[in-house]
């Protein structure tokens, strides 16, 4: 049986890192957070702009990603730090990951004495959880249990003809090893849609992706937007893409042949194996933070024009055929799949090293981003500031 080394946490879950994650519920707390992650070596901070002046289902969508980012079995331990009066409430945050039994701090910058104090104060509590995190062993873990995110950004024409199905080709691996898959970009589907929904395993599955899709576009027109005026885009374009239908086929490709099993919304923690699909945006740190606050171990991304985006709290593989570009940026790239365009390398050689590198890196090995201590975080919004 195929295994990775993995954290085992206290409901049953299995993370591949053991991070300790400092949350600022709001934007007024993010200067401190990132003061302690500066002093505590091994944390991780994800500041962001929200968590006051929002309301309704914007302010539960902050509270979500937030939880979800908390929970994700790559976190060890979260402290919790808020200014004390924003709309996130910080000791209900702190309940929603504690479900998971994994260690939460909380508390407030007013209370304490102001960002001085709390800095000092937040340090203590981190050296403390850190070394308590630091004494747990890896175990081996049932590859069945990984959970991989499918992403495509910066792409050109070479991400639809070689760089996706190779990575399609690893998502029916992972899939055959009763392990989950998830897709999302709903932006990135816009013409073929059709596709996926006759892939899904009961019609109203179907209908659901449908009606994500339906969704997000009349909330573009509302806005009085065309998606052709921003999809493909100018890098897009310059990469050879011209339309939104030939994007949107190359994308597709990257989940594999599975059937769908399921659609979550944003953010949403994946409710079982197979392929998901996620109703989220095609930028690729809101889409990434969403995976990675629904569970996902780790986040294949593909792209030709080349991004280094990476995550907080989960790693993010690199996968291109641009053999150019690859070479230009191989500070960035994790695994290169040009040679299929030459035919030296046949899709199934290339999914297999695609698979290869994600197995690797659930068993400990840093991808590019990680190295380079890309930690980019970022919460998607669905309604104005107050």
């Amino acid at each position: 049986m195929s295994t990775f080394m993995g954290y085992r946490r206290a409901n049953g879950e299995a993370g591949i890192r053991n991070h300790l994650l400092i949350i600022p519920t709001v934007i007024c707390s993010n200067q401190v957070c990132s003061r302690i992650t500066q002093l505590v070596p091994d944390t991780v901070a994800i500041p962001h702009q929200h968590g006051c002046s929002q309301i309704g289902a914007d302010k539960d969508r902050t509270f979500n990603v937030l939880a979800g980012t908390g929970r994700n079995p790559n976190v060890g331990g979260v402290i919790i730090i808020s200014l004390g009066c924003e709309v996130v409430d910080p000791i209900a945050l702190a309940e929603a990951i504690k479900e998971t039994g994994k260690p939460v701090e909380v508390f407030d910058i007013q209370s304490v004495g102001g960002s001085v104090k709390a800095i000092q104060h937040g340090v203590e509590l981190a050296k403390r959880m850190r070394e308590q995190l630091d004494r747990e062993q890896k175990v081996e873990i049932p590859l069945s249990e990984l959970r991989v995110g499918v992403k495509c950004g910066g792409s050109d024409a070479t991400s639809g003809l070689a760089s996706n199905p190779a990575l399609g080709v690893a998502a029916d691996r992972l899939i055959e090893q009763g392990g989950s898959i998830v897709i999302g970009e709903t932006t990135e589907i816009i013409g073929a849609e059709h596709v996926l929904a006759g892939r899904c395993r009961t019609p109203e599955i179907s209908d659901q992706l449908y009606h994500i899709v339906d969704r997000f576009e009349k909330e573009v027109e509302r806005m009085g937007a065309d998606m052709r005026g921003g999809n493909p885009s100018p890098g897009n374009i310059a990469g050879g893409l011209t339309t939104i239908e030939e994007k949107s086929l190359g994308c597709i490709s990257k989940c594999g042949t599975a059937p769908i099993e399921g659609i979550v919304e944003y953010a949403e923690e994946l409710p079982g194996k197979g392929l998901y699909f996620m109703d989220s945006p095609g930028n690729d740190i809101e889409c990434v933070s969403g995976m990675a606050a629904g569970g996902a171990h780790i986040v294949c991304f593909t792209t030709g024009r080349g991004t280094p985006t990476g995550s907080a709290v989960i790693p993010v593989i690199k996968i291109t055929g641009n053999k150019q570009m690859y070479e230009r940026m191989t500070d960035n790239m994790d695994v290169d799949v040009s040679d299929m365009l030459s035919g030296t390398l046949s899709l199934e050689e290339a999914g297999g090293r695609i698979w290869e590198e994600i197995q690797e890196v659930s068993r400990g090995k840093l991808t590019k981003a990680e190295i380079l201590g890309h930690q980019e975080f970022s919460i998607n919004r669905i309604g104005p500031s107050l």
